[in-house]
């Protein structure tokens, strides 16, 4: 029996109920609290493995994770290329948990020596009779590595960083403002290293009961540490509030068009009119209201040559700015490149230069590797796909307001954002069309990697899509007004009109500043760690 427990085969219920209880920490349902004991759980469920067993149980707690997270790709219409795809990517993120518990158990070589023998009861023996300088240094040390391996998951081949850890506490603002020093990492440094430090607090407490006290010294620093940042955001956030009260900015008027309109409509050439005819009608709806600007999602809504000229005619005489998105053409000597461009079509009547999405989705705008394997071409609706644009863009809106566009995915990057925001720059105006994945978590995720965008670096951000979640949030990440219907829902057609400040005074974020200089700094730590306990340098 006790050889059976400390088998790898008993692991696996662990296994997949740490990977739900990951996933489940995200949007939707959100219960971000869940996130706290993940990385418990995957260390703690590893003792008395070796490395190779200990990768395949993290492993399948990432596939599972993955797999459930990520839900919302099955709904893409692609075909079967779409369940292809959603597997292909939960396959290929699973790697990175797997290799955090394969480094975890590099970091942590156990002697097996105590009464409890090997096997699990001796590997948490081992650790709970160490020193509590050793044993808060190996818990900062897989802290560092979780971070450094989120950070390689948002960089490496064009970079995924959707949900890391730290995103599930999102709606956390006091907790979240240290995003502003250290990106997103921090935050998932700081529930990783608290989550490690309470697992390690009650395994002290199980096997050294003689020294009633001695694992309180576990959980002290990190709690402290958890606390003091707390506290700081809290005041950050009440000090923005009294910061917009006092200096009093003036505003512009958003009218933000969410049409919610199916995907395989936008597709279909015969749907082009009635598509545009329910997001023009939209649009008489917004003109009504008076806004300063009317904006529009991601996506071409039959917005064709004729169909554009009927928006000029509408939009004379108004005095309201225009953004919506098309593709821009350019001609070339090798032929034609395609652009998933933002426009800006002024209240006088001209069509400012665009802004090209810079970051294209993998089969959803492009085809890897298509140049030397045509035929993935035909897996895909996109046919040739789309050219990266090079450069940030920026519209100078009604009332002299600034706004720096990012369209679809571009605002999970965060080291994508930051040439987004100089010092003019009112908010990050992002456009989105997550109507590709129905009424699902997708819009929510996507939500709530976004906010930490406005954090980092210190300006409000503004979302209009296709089926929601739309909305805006200010530079501390407040949610200050979503499109809702009436059952609560989010993903219905429908205007919102917003009034956000412009003109507030903008200082620069150390995170804006300095970049990834956390996330980089927990990389060689955590590599100086794995080299040290392995080549005992």
């Amino acid at each position: 029996m006790k050889a059976w427990l400390n088998s790898e085969t008993a692991r696996y219920p662990l296994a997949v109920l740490c990977g739900i209880a990951w996933a489940f920490a995200f949007p939707l349902p959100g219960w971000s609290g869940l996130a706290w004991l993940v990385p418990a759980l995957l260390w703690v469920g590893t003792f008395g493995l070796s490395r190779i067993e200990g990768f395949r149980f993290g492993y399948l707690v990432g596939l599972i994770h993955f797999l459930i997270l990520l839900r919302w790709m099955r709904h893409m219409p692609i075909s079967m290329g779409a369940y292809a795809a959603w597997v292909a990517l939960s396959a290929y993120c699973a790697l990175f948990p797997a290799v955090w518990v394969w480094a975890s158990l590099g970091l942590f070589k156990s002697t097996s020596n105590s009464d409890s023998g090997s096997g699990w009861l001796g590997v948490a023996s081992d650790y709970a009779h160490r020193s509590w300088l050793e044993r808060a240094g190996l818990l900062v040390a897989l802290s560092a590595t979780w971070v450094a391996l989120e950070w390689g998951r948002s960089r490496f081949l064009t970079g995924f960083p959707w949900s890391h850890l730290g995103s599930s506490q999102w709606q956390q603002l006091p907790l979240i403002q240290i995003a502003s020093i250290t990106g997103v990492y921090g935050i998932s440094f700081l529930v990783c290293w608290c989550g490690l430090s309470i697992a390690g607090a009650l395994l002290t407490l199980g096997f050294r009961p003689e020294s009633r006290w001695s694992w309180t010294a576990e959980t002290r620093l990190p709690l402290a540490i958890t606390l003091m940042v707390m506290g700081w955001g809290f005041w950050e956030v009440m000090g923005y509030r009294r910061l917009e009260s006092r200096v009093g900015a003036r505003t512009v008027k958003l009218a933000l068009v969410q049409p919610s309109v199916a995907q395989t409509l936008l597709w279909d050439p015969a749907e082009e009119e009635s598509v545009f005819a329910k997001i023009e009608s939209l649009s008489r709806d917004a003109l009504a209201l008076k806004p300063d600007v009317l904006v529009w999602p991601e996506g071409n809504f039959g917005l064709g040559q004729t169909n554009f000229m009927r928006m000029k005619t509408l939009l004379a005489g108004t005095k309201v700015d225009w953004v919506f998105c098309s593709d821009d053409i350019e001609e070339r000597s090798t032929g034609f490149a395609r652009f998933n461009a933002a426009f800006h079509y002024t209240a006088e009547g001209q069509l400012e230069p665009a802004y090209r999405k810079q970051r294209l989705v993998a089969f959803g705008e492009y085809v890897p590797l298509a140049r030397w394997f045509p035929f993935l071409k035909w897996l895909t609706p996109i046919g040739e796909g789309f050219q990266p644009g090079n450069r940030p863009g920026f519209f100078r809106l009604a009332g002299g307001s600034v706004a720096a566009p990012v369209i679809c995915f571009e605002d999970v990057f965060p080291h994508g954002i930051v040439g987004h925001v100089t010092s003019e720059t009112d908010f990050l105006l992002g456009l989105a069309n997550d109507g590709w994945f129905l009424e699902s978590a997708a819009q929510w995720q996507h939500s709530a990697n976004a906010v930490f965008r406005a954090v980092e670096n210190g300006v409000g951000l503004v979302r209009t899509c296709n089926n929601g979640v739309t909305g805006w949030w200010d530079a501390r990440g407040t949610r200050r007004s979503t499109l809702v219907d009436a059952e609560g829902g989010v993903y219905s057609l429908g205007i919102l009109m917003i009034e956000v400040p412009v003109g507030l005074p903008w200082v620069e974020t150390p995170y804006h500043r300095y970049g990834d200089v956390f996330a980089g700094l927990c990389t060689a730590l955590a590599g100086w760690r794995l080299i040290r306990a392995n080549w005992r340098l």
